[in-house]
């Protein structure tokens, strides 16, 4: 019996997805598990399964196309006689060279090292995967482009009855735009990039945002990390950065003031008694900000550990849509980019967002002599409609003061 592919359910808050692109062609022979087609959603990238054995009869929904939770993509029918064994396009040409026509296909790679393939002409059955069961990453095409990491292959030679012709060499002046020649080029969203900026202009038009700021000495913290970062890594594997501090900082200041941690519902504030603080992350199809659950009862190099493998997965697109749900309140690191000073905006329902910032060498008055320290400028953005301003301004007093005392946040 023909059996439909179709949108898998992925999570309550996901109801579309984007055809990416078709792993099979009309007419191929499937097995059960077989990965059919790649959906890019919103937050996670996905591949269809078949749901049986058979001939993939029919693609209903092309490369490029949105679709629903539960539409059909195309129909699989159980393949009978010689068709259980090879499909005619299969019949019709010797076995390696239809083996060798599928392998682009079938290479697991990511969206972003597809997409950096297409960018550097670089051909993904080619490249070495340094990902998860050697699916390609986009620095594994990136490297390949500029003579690394490929598979070692012969050079194509021309046809015994084929002459090479040198190619004319273009004079480099030949090459440049003639002046005033301007181009444009039009390019589909993403997506994720397309709910960014529908979540990003819904925050500015449903929220009160009120931005606070304040500057913190780093000295202590790094002074501790300097002491300790050998050790720390020695044992944990991993390095001892900033994140943790204000990870921790944060949750004390949160308990502090319980409003910056809640969201509202209706008429109702909704205030909540755990730390599940989102970690926003940069990467080449977009931000994201998965969630450290329960961050009050993780250690500094459990919070490391985590963003570190956060930040892996993400630039190689498989975090879980399970990675992203949630978040009581969200801390983003602009300083990682060189950001001196920014204003972050709300990740809805959440009402408070914390910045970091670079940090920089910056004359100070300490003890009324001028010293030089290493500062860094910190930005809180609240939902004014629940979060008083002097709630706000003595959250990121706290905050400073438990960075600038990393000690105490043992004792907080």
């Amino acid at each position: 019996m023909p059996a439909n592919i179709v949108v898998p359910e992925v999570g309550e808050s996901i109801v579309d997805a984007r055809v990416a692109k078709w792993l099979r062609r009309e007419g191929e022979v499937v097995a059960v598990g077989d990965p059919l087609v790649e959906l890019e959603t919103d937050k996670i990238d996905l591949e269809v399964s078949a749901p049986q054995g058979g001939v993939l009869k029919r693609i209903d929904r092309k490369d490029g196309e949105d679709v629903k939770v539960g539409e059909v993509l195309g129909v699989i029918e159980e393949a009978t006689g010689t068709a259980a064994q090879q499909s005619p396009a299969q019949a019709a040409a010797p076995a390696k060279p239809v083996e060798a026509a599928k392998s682009a296909e079938r290479t697991r790679s990511t969206p972003t090292a597809r997409k950096a393939a297409e960018e550097h002409d670089v051909d993904l059955t080619r490249v070495r995967g340094s990902g998860d069961a050697g699916r390609v990453m986009r620095r594994d095409v990136e490297q390949a482009a500029t003579g690394g990491n490929g598979r070692s292959a012969a050079p194509a030679t021309p046809a015994p009855a084929e002459t090479p012709r040198a190619r004319p060499v273009t004079p480099v002046a030949e090459l440049r735009p003639p002046a005033g020649d301007r181009t444009e080029e039009r390019v589909r969203m993403s997506k994720r990039r397309a709910t960014i900026a529908k979540r990003l202009i819904e925050a500015q038009s449903t929220a009160a945002m009120l931005t606070t700021f304040n500057e913190v000495d780093m000295s202590a913290v790094m002074a501790l990390r300097e002491r300790h970062k050998q050790a720390f890594k020695d044992r944990h594997g991993v390095g001892l950065g900033i994140a943790s501090f204000f990870v921790k900082a944060s949750i004390g200041a949160l308990r502090a003031f319980p409003r910056l941690n809640a969201e509202i519902q209706g008429d109702e504030m909704i205030l909540k008694r755990y730390y599940d603080i989102g970690v926003a992350v940069g990467a080449s199809e977009g931000l994201v900000v998965p969630v450290l659950r329960d961050a009050d009862r993780m250690s500094f190099a459990q919070i490391e550990q985590q963003i570190r493998e956060f930040a892996k997965r993400a630039e190689e697109g498989t975090l879980s849509l399970a990675d992203l749900k949630g978040g009581t309140f969200t801390i983003t690191n602009g300083g990682v980019f060189g950001s001196l000073l920014s204003t972050p905006i709300l990740n809805p329902p959440q009402v408070g967002i914390l910045g970091l910032h670079a940090i920089q060498q910056r004359p100070i008055a300490v003890n009324g002599q001028v010293v030089v320290h290493p500062m860094m400028y910190v930005a809180l953005t609240y939902d004014h409609r629940i979060v008083d301003g002097a709630e706000a301004v003595q959250f990121l007093v706290r905050v400073k003061q438990l960075v600038e005392d990393p000690g105490a946040l043992l004792l907080d």
